[in-house]
């Protein structure tokens, strides 16, 4: 139905003495995901370096560690383990003591999941200077993280990206 003079009389006169709005600054809906970013890009080059020119069979083989929530699928489960996911941040959490660890680890994954992000590398270390009792925060790691809801499941990174002493963690979506 078109417009009629009629029409845009009565709508002036509505809006007679009105004044626009000034503009306000927005927050955009969807803000774009942060880059990844490569902290220990030429750390993990050299590593990567230094293992290929290793032999794998004198290398002692560390405990891998993976934990999946039934919804996530099998095709995402393989593509975690075979590093196909960015990372997007991470935590390094040698040097801190268990309760200290499970805090930080805890703020982190809390913010991971505020600001969206997917993929996360959580570094806790081989335990080779935890003694007989074996590696502490790894195993309080690997505990703490199924206990969590965002934490749809992780698996031991890729030795370029810390081997048995590194978890990627995968988020849920929001």
């Amino acid at each position: 139905m078109p417009i009629t003079k009629d029409d845009r009389r009565v709508f002036a006169e509505a809006t007679r003495g009105v004044k626009p709005l000034r503009p306000q600054k927005t927050v955009p809906r969807n803000p774009s995901r942060p880059k990844p970013q490569a902290r220990f890009r030429r750390a993990e080059d050299a590593a990567t370096l230094a293992e290929s020119l290793t032999d794998d069979e004198a290398l002692p083989a560390a405990e891998e560690i993976a934990f999946r929530r039934p919804e996530l699928s099998d095709r995402t489960f393989r593509d975690l383990r075979r590093s196909r996911f960015s990372i997007e941040a991470e935590i390094d959490l040698h040097g801190l003591t268990q309760r200290k660890a499970k805090v930080a680890l805890h703020d982190f994954i809390v913010e991971c999941g505020a600001r969206r992000l997917r993929c996360v590398r959580v570094i806790h270390g081989k335990g080779a200077r935890s003694g007989p009792d074996g590696p502490v925060l790894k195993a309080g790691v690997a505990h703490w993280l199924t206990q969590w809801d965002d934490v749809l499941g992780y698996v031991s990174a890729a030795r370029r990206h810390g081997g048995s002493g590194a978890v990627y963690v995968l988020l849920r979506g929001r």
